[in-house]
């Protein structure tokens, strides 16, 4: 009983490590298609190589089995192993995978999988053969011989990939870091050779050293997660944009971990802070809680362009709440929605969001559109995760369901980055876009070389009067003439936007290599930006 209990926490730990990986190398990497392929692959590569080179072994050379108690010190002798390499990635990874994310993403990405994942998971299911090749002889007696236990094992092992899985999302990732989990889950493992050594009667060869080996890993995993912020913390702080930037909080959830980034004070005394989130810089904000960051005046100002007499506005994305902030200050009715309840404990505690002026709502804004029927003038869609928006709120499907969201006037007006040398995935986004709202207008401000950047869309389902002037008294001076430049050029759709273009619906999409190649080429542009302090999750 108690080795089919080690097989299952295994399973758990194996699982546990899979979805560690994917939080812990998105920043790097991004999630993207190509990727998530890495991660699959080199997962299930490992497994296989696991589960055939636990075969060998409990084949023996030349046809001889090993002894009983050679099989027991094999399989007792995994879970250190497993262990000890986790606790080997957990100290490079922080700083060597910044660097192969700038070398190469998807080369990176599979070299950062094959470290995070490729021995741990090796070993452990490697277990599964050797467990079925000690299991008592007497099992045949509950009927068990004609497959010699291998089923009961990895059902029992599945199971435990299970719970690993409902553990590490509810359980680990909302507390503590990814850098602490994995080290806990090396800990767990490091813990059960012992547990098979001291606490019960199983024969094992080799004691001495294997327990050796145990307690090693397991000290050196409840001594650097003891010190694990100690030991991510001396890479601040860190230089950024020409200040030098410290954590300040951190928030978990199942979606993502939120940063907060504080600056040193400037000359004045006073201060910037960073909203932070897997990689992308959602707002910068100044002492008092204003935005310092382009895009929060230029969707308060195309919305107000477009509808002067404005009095309710949806915001999809709560982001640092500065856009439904502006928006609630100039007395419109405004309701926000964002599916990471992160977002908004950031925004209430930090940033300045006030839930008294602004209803907010924590749903999925797919599912919050689908049942939306209340006519607003303004709805502002400003939705990131990783390195874009969504593919499931880019379809046809989503527009059709935020055509309904609107007022019979109303119009939608979208925060979204643009790779100007790889136009074919936005041309996507337009085409798509214009098969339910079909009066459309681009502003794109002026960066000079910058050829990745913020591209505000103006939508509706009817044709859209001139844009009315609007104050930009309010406006912070280093955007000001940008945003008022932006704002006197207008560009209506035209072929050049939409070559190429396909429609993205919910049953097809045919443009995922299109967006996976943009996606990349975002998160090249992020790696190359940030020091690495930032992408450490």
């Amino acid at each position: 009983m108690l080795l089919q209990l080690i097989i299952f926490v295994t399973g758990g730990a194996i699982l546990a490590l899979e979805l560690l990986a994917s939080r812990i190398m998105t920043p790097y990497f991004g999630v993207s298609l190509y990727i998530w392929s890495g991660i699959l692959s080199i997962t299930l590569m490992s497994l296989a190589l696991g589960y055939w080179a636990g075969g060998k072994l409990a084949g023996g050379k030349k046809g001889r089995a090993p002894q009983p108690e050679k099989l027991a010190f094999l399989f007792t002798l995994m879970p250190a192993l497993a262990a000890l390499a986790i606790i080997a990635a957990c100290l490079v990874y922080p700083y060597l995978f910044y660097h192969l994310a700038r070398l190469d993403l998807v080369f990176g990405a599979f070299s950062a999988c094959l470290i995070l994942l490729c021995v741990p998971l090796l070993v452990a299911s490697a277990m599964n053969p050797l467990l079925v090749a000690i299991r008592p002889r007497q099992t045949a007696a509950r009927g068990d011989l004609a497959d010699a236990g291998a089923g009961r094992v990895f059902f029992v092992s599945t199971i435990g990939s299970v719970a690993g899985v409902l553990v590490t999302a509810f359980g680990l990732i909302p507390n503590l870091s990814n850098f602490a989990s994995a080290l806990l889950v090396a800990a767990i493992l490091a813990t059960l050779p012992l547990i098979l050594l001291f606490g019960t009667s199983v024969r094992i060869a080799n004691r001495k050293p294997l327990a050796a080996t145990a307690a090693a890993a397991l000290a050196a995993a409840l001594g650097l997660l003891a010190s694990a912020d100690a030991y991510t913390g001396r890479m601040w702080p860190a230089s950024y944009a020409g200040m030098m930037w410290q954590r300040e909080a951190s928030y978990r959830s199942l979606f993502g971990t939120i940063k907060v980034l504080k600056s040193d004070p400037l000359e004045n005394g006073r201060f910037l802070r960073i909203y932070f989130q897997d990689g992308l810089i959602q707002n910068m904000v100044d002492s008092d809680n204003k935005s310092m960051s382009l895009y929060t005046y230029a969707l308060e100002a195309l919305s107000f362009a477009y509808r002067p007499g404005l009095r309710s506005a949806l915001v999809l994305g709560i982001g640092a709440g500065m856009t439904p902030m502006r928006l609630a200050g100039r007395g419109i009715d405004v309701t926000t929605v964002d599916i990471d309840p992160a977002s908004l404990r950031a925004a209430t505690e930090v940033f300045g969001f006030d839930p008294r002026k602004v209803r907010a709502r924590q749903a999925d804004a797919r599912t919050f559109l689908r049942s939306c029927h209340n006519g607003y003038q303004v709805v502002i869609i400003d939705l990131f995760q990783g390195d874009g928006v969504p593919d499931y709120l880019i379809t046809r499907d989503f527009f059709h369901d935020l055509k309904r969201c609107l007022g019979p006037d109303g119009i939608a007006v979208f925060n979204t980055f643009a790779d100007l040398e790889y136009p074919r995935a936005y041309a996507h986004f337009l085409t798509t876009l214009r098969t339910e709202l079909p009066f459309i207008v681009l502003y794109r401000p002026d960066y000079g070389l910058s050829r990745h950047i913020n591209s505000f869309v103006v939508a509706g389902g009817k044709p859209l009067p001139a844009p009315a002037g609007v104050d930009l008294s309010h406006v912070p001076p280093p955007h000001l003439s940008t945003l008022s430049e932006m704002l006197r050029n207008p560009r209506p759709l035209d072929q050049q936007l939409l070559e190429h273009g396909r429609v993205i619906t919910d049953a097809r999409n045919t443009v995922a290599d299109d967006m996976a190649m943009s996606q990349i080429v975002h998160r090249r542009a992020v790696v190359e930006a940030m020091p690495a302090a930032f992408l450490v999750n």
